[in-house]
């Protein structure tokens, strides 16, 4: 019932952690004989290389998560230690100390954490988050030219070497880092540093011993105590240097000990790759005069996009001003208008605004809190604004009764339908005062929400907008708890005064936001999806968000203890096919048993290290050569799913309500999508038994629920009928015909009757691949069959359904003029690189628009479904809650004794949610669990 077109997992956890002071170095150096500088003076090496470098990784390894690590100028417990250490470097040159700004700049608009932690240098933070992330079953990547990470390295934790002057870069894991130290153990790197010491840190080591002896020792007294143990084993100068340096010995081998205790209290989660922010990285790019990276990264209208998006601020910069004040903008800006703001204490101040408020068509809110989590975090005032420069900040009493009888004293005007209620980020709001027993109705105007709608490209932080729109800078947080990436207080701390002005600022000109955006989204013609779609969504997510879903740990426990025992003889069984034990989860062990040592093919793809692919598609397509591969595959999934899924939900479980609640963002993806967090509950597989099982820990709230699922059915293929009105493809879904078999008889030119399986299942991904505007080649890839095979398949394809051609043409002429596409509701995805001069961008291009009107129109069905299905169940009187979405799918916990009202209105309320001339069709199902009930 879920989508056939989603993938079995969800990508592997794959952190990539930057040395930053080592690369910005190594960049800088690497064109010191020819360094690059803008026509204004300002040296660029560094930041080009770190470009590079970045991009690199970004687009050829696609890491999951990532983060810069950073030394800072304040002594470490190694300088306490020894005050002689990095004593003799040299100061920084000016040209490179130039460029730490731009370097910042440029991570900022790559959306990449940089971590500081003074006292710390950058080595000990990603030892600490490499071991971090080990346990918390990631791979690994350290990037940086330091032979110090050497010592540690895993087996799910590596060096990551960058090539120089654009060589290979080189990939370092256990045996690689033994073979080069000529060691037994990595850790014994920490030992061979320690004897050389080092000269560029100062570190003094044992006098007149260099690499070579330092290998030669430690390989035979296995560390630098053992060597000291047996000083008497020496002979001549050697014994006598080694015994009278013995302290110093000790002293070096702790100063080139990488920390793996550094408290960070940074969640790995953080660090996941957020995409860059492109308007931020245009603008630095047009900075630094890289042109052609710019035309890289963003196609050759990279100079022209960025002068428009120049112009489009300016000018709307421009026109908001001259619309907001009598005089023009030059001579006067909203920061010389008189604000009115009013800290609110008593119960009659809060008494007087809330009639203000219940006479009012709209007013904006803001809470301040205690923490960015909305399920612990505290209230500790509401900021108010009515009218434009006038706010009030509503302070929450201490006491949590007194706190909770305030915030009731505002849940009526709240919850009232017939008042607008304006926000940026309201769904932060919205769920920091429900998971305080205060609900918040529609309707509601996000400001944030819409620009993201109005203006894709643009940034949408409430500061970007102001100075965009207002011409105005309001407060920075960081005055009030510090900048990011320090130890930031809490609001709680900061003086009542300050944080009254702060909050009333922000109510004030989210505010007046609102008035501009709104003539802004219907310039755009994105008021449907706006008004209709996304910010009558945000109540209704948050109310899932609150609901939770019970998870039977217990079960959850036996069914480790079941995976573990498969992983165990799946194991037994690949290491008897190879004949010897070996690192089943190192990819380059594998790919020696499999081509080396069994010689599965003759010239197997390597990867851009330079190794064998044992990536899952690889082995997926050699797995009937041996049965080695698929015990393999068996294997990584089991160990995929106990790793990622069944040892990690327990400890999401919140400990107040005993269950799991998710976070639902609705601006994470291009193409409306919603995504789940904190867990992902989106990823669970559905596909395999062993996956499936998963699903069956998610249980009823009690025995007098169930677990309903409602699904959309081919929700994508019948968008695509839909838009193209290709008659045959229309009629098959009209008359409930089965699309696979149709599809199968029309490429294959047989008697519906006379269709095979196999013909079916081929034309099933032919039906989802033309979707996703698969080639050929990808058929041939995707089905292992000749290409003259694949090429008919989808020659007969087009030539039966003919109309779907004609969507794709008028598409991508369309996004060609325009610049975008859009869904049936108005979403917009913009596509640059159609026009661009690269073949591959411009293809890649053509399939994005080509796919995002109909994942986009997918979206927004389910989203307008998820809306009309909460406002069913409320008029309804329903004790049925919504409690998930995954893809397609909506999950309940149902009454039982409410089912036979209850289903009719969730079916009708999901196939009435977009109408179209195609029918919709949503598949139900019931059980005592999540899998039964799928």
């Amino acid at each position: 019932m879920a989508n056939e077109t989603q993938d079995l997992f969800a990508p592997s956890k794959k952190l990539y952690l930057l040395d930053g002071m080592a690369l910005l170095y190594r960049a800088h150096f690497a064109l010191i004989r020819s360094p690059r500088f803008t026509s204004g003076g300002q040296c660029t090496s560094a930041v080009f290389g770190m470009l590079n470098t970045v991009t690199d990784i970004l687009t050829k390894h696609e890491p999951t998560h990532i983060a810069f690590a950073f030394d800072t100028s304040e002594p470490t417990e190694r300088h306490k230690a020894f005050p002689e250490y990095k004593a003799h470097r040299d100061a920084m040159p000016e040209d490179l100390a130039s460029q730490i700004p731009l370097v910042d700049r440029l991570l900022e608009a790559l959306n990449i954490t940089v971590i500081r932690m003074p006292g710390y240098e950058a080595d000990d933070v990603i030892g600490t988050l490499a071991h971090q992330a080990q346990a918390e079953g990631f791979e690994t990547w350290m990037v940086t030219p330091d032979k110090d990470y050497h010592q540690l390295v895993t087996d799910q934790i590596h060096v990551y070497k960058p090539g120089s002057k654009g060589g290979q870069a080189e990939v370092l894991g256990v045996d690689e880092v033994c073979k080069l130290w000529e060691i037994d153990r990595v850790t014994q790197v920490i030992d061979v540093l320690g004897l050389m010491g080092d000269a560029s840190d100062n570190i003094p080591g044992v006098p007149g011993i260099g690499p070579k002896t330092a290998k030669k020792l430690v390989s035979e007294f296995g560390s630098v105590e053992g060597l000291l143990d047996n000083v008497d084993k020496l002979k001549g100068k050697q014994k006598e240097r080694v015994a009278e340096n013995r302290e110093q010995a000790l002293l070096s081998k702790k100063l080139v000990t990488i920390q793996l205790d550094v408290p960070t209290e940074v969640d790995l989660e953080s660090l996941r790759c957020k995409g860059n922010d492109e308007a931020k990285l245009r603008e630095l790019l047009v900075d630094l005069e890289f042109e052609t990276v710019g035309k890289r990264l963003f196609g050759n209208s990279f100079s022209a996009a960025s002068a428009r998006t120049a112009v489009v601020q300016e000018k709307r910069k421009s026109e908001i001003q001259q619309s907001l004040f009598d005089e023009p903008a030059n001579q006067k800006t909203l920061a010389d208008v008189t604000k009115t703001y009013h800290t609110v204490t008593t119960k009659k101040a809060r008494t007087d605004l809330i009639k203000q408020l219940r006479k009012a068509d709209a007013f904006c809110f803001d809470t301040e809190a205690t923490g960015l989590d909305p399920r612990t975090a505290e209230p500790l005032g509401i900021a108010i604004s009515l009218r434009p420069h006038e706010a009030y900040y509503v302070v929450c009493p201490s006491d949590p009764d007194e706190r909770q009888a305030m915030l009731e004293e505002f849940a009526d005007v709240l919850s009232d339908p017939k008042i607008t209620k304006i926000g940026h980020n309201l769904k932060y709001d919205v769920s920091l005062l429900r998971w305080q027993g205060i609900k918040v109705a529609p309707p509601l105007f996000d400001t944030m929400l819409v620009h993201t709608i109005a203006e894709p490209e643009m940034p949408h932080g409430m500061d970007a907008l102001c100075e965009l729109y207002l011409n105005y800078k309001p407060i920075p947080t960081s005055d009030l708890i510090g900048p990011k990436g320090k130890e930031q207080k809490s609001m709680a701390d900061v003086p009542l005064e300050q944080l009254a002005e702060y909050a009333c600022e922000d109510a004030d000109v989210t505010l007046q936001l609102a008035e501009v955006l709104r003539t802004v989204m219907e310039e755009n013609e994105v008021q449907q999806v706006c008004n209709d779609v996304e910010c009558p969504l945000v109540p209704v997510l948050v109310e899932m968000e609150f609901n939770g879903i019970t998870l039977d740990t217990e079960s959850l426990g036996k069914y480790a203890e079941l995976l573990q025992t498969e992983i165990d003889d799946l194991q037994t069984k690949i290491y008897a096919a190879a004949q010897h034990e070996f690192n089943i989860d190192s990819p380059k062990q594998l790919g020696v048993v499999l081509f080396e040592e069994l010689k599965l093919e003759e010239k197997p793809k390597k990867t851009a290290t330079g190794q064998y692919s044992t990536r899952e598609a690889e082995l997926e397509r050699l797995s009937g050569k041996h049965e080695i591969i698929r015990d393999v595959l068996d294997y990584r999934n089991a160990r995929k799913l106990k790793s990622t899924y069944v040892d990690q939900l327990p400890g999401a479980v919140n400990p107040e309500t005993g269950r799991l609640h998710t976070h639902y963002s609705q601006t994470w993806t291009a193409t409306g999508r919603l995504q789940s967090n904190d867990p992902n509950l989106q990823t669970i597989p559905v596909r395999k038994e062993r996956g499936r099982e998963i699903r069956a820990a998610f249980v009823p709230r009690s025995e007098d629920h169930l677990i309903l699922s409602a699904d959309y059915s081919q929700i994508e293929l019948r968008i695509m009928a839909e838009l193209s009105q290709d008659e045959a493809m229309m009629s098959a879904f009209i008359n409930n015909e089965d699309i696979h078999t149709v599809t199968a008889s029309k490429v294959y030119k047989v008697d519906p009757d006379d269709v095979t399986r196999e013909m079916r299942a081929k034309a099933k991904t032919v039906n989802f691949g033309i979707i996703y505007g698969i080639s050929a080649f990808g058929l041939q890839q995707r089905l292992n069959i000749p290409r003259a095979e694949a090429s008919d398949l989808i020659n007969n394809y087009f030539e039966k359904y003919p109309g779907v051609q004609r969507y794709i043409d008028s598409t991508i002429e369309f996004a060609q003029e325009h610049g975008f596409v859009k869904t049936k509701t108005g979403r917009r995805r913009f596509v640059r690189d159609i026009t661009s001069r690269s073949r591959n961008s411009k293809a890649a291009a053509e399939r994005l628009a080509m796919n995002s009107p109909i994942q986009g129109t997918a979206a927004d069905m389910l989203k307008l479904a998820m809306i009309n299905v909460a406002d069913g169940l409320k008029a309804g009187g329903f004790e049925t809650k919504m409690l998930l979405t995954v893809h397609d799918e909506l999950v309940f916990d149902m009454l039982k004794s409410e089912a036979d009202q209850v289903m009719p209105v969730i079916e009708a309320a999901m196939k009435n949610a977009l109408p179209m001339e195609v029918p919709i069709l949503v598949e139900m199902g019931t059980g005592k669990n999540w899998l039964e009930a799928h």
